[in-house]
């Protein structure tokens, strides 16, 4: 698979894991983050791209999903599992394209950010996403897949930080309720009220 040179991709971001709300390994209040709450993170990430591009590709309106696994019970923390879901309109240069750039592969910000602690990559699939980044209840709907449910807020707005998203695009934390998997590689289920989960912008962009 040939990475992009140039790229740039911006929207919305909101994901949801297993831990209690707020999650422990973000940045609250100005305060770093630490340990996950139970020693094993697991959950489900998205990204809806605004404006994209990589070199020629537009990339524009699409979606795309992780689901991962890590355990910070040991130390250091155990690389993460993930499956890579990208949005089933993409055409394959523009899947390429964001398997490369969301895994970290193509560089640039996501590199820097959260693409060092891939592990195993099980699986890059072509999905129908369907995402609720805004309003009362925001959700992640993998067909097939994932379904994450959230909605409260947990924390003032702007008074969270995540570095998946980066430290610089603070967020609001909220009540994650549903939050399950049926995928063969990564598979949980937690539908207990007071999840962690958290909303905010993101831009990542190659170092061209």
């Amino acid at each position: 698979m040939v990475q992009p040179n140039e790229w740039r991709v911006s929207g919305s971001y909101f994901e949801a894991c297993n831990c209690d709300a707020i999650c422990p390994c973000r940045s609250a209040g100005g305060r770093p983050g630490g340990p996950s709450s139970y020693g094993v993170c697991f959950g489900s990430l998205s990204w809806h791209i605004t404006t994209g591009f990589a070199d020629t590709t537009d990339l524009s309106g699409l979606d795309v999903a992780m689901s991962l696994r890590y355990h910070d019970d040991v130390q250091p923390s155990t690389p993460w599992q993930v499956v890579l879901y990208v949005d089933e309109r993409a055409d394959p240069d523009q899947h390429d394209a964001l398997a490369g750039i969301f895994l970290g592969r193509a560089g640039g910000t996501v590199a820097r950010l959260y693409g060092s602690a891939i592990g195993t990559v099980h699986a890059v699939r072509s999905a129908r996403i369907t995402l609720e980044h805004t309003g009362a209840t925001r959700r992640i709907d993998i067909a097939g897949y994932v379904h994450v449910h959230a909605h409260g807020e947990a924390s003032d707005p702007g008074d969270v930080r995540c570095g998946i998203p980066g430290f610089d695009h603070p967020g609001t934390e909220l009540y994650g309720s549903a939050i399950e998997s049926s995928d063969e590689h990564l598979r949980w289920e937690i539908r207990t009220p007071r999840r962690a989960s958290f909303a905010t912008d993101f831009d990542y962009a190659s170092d061209t």
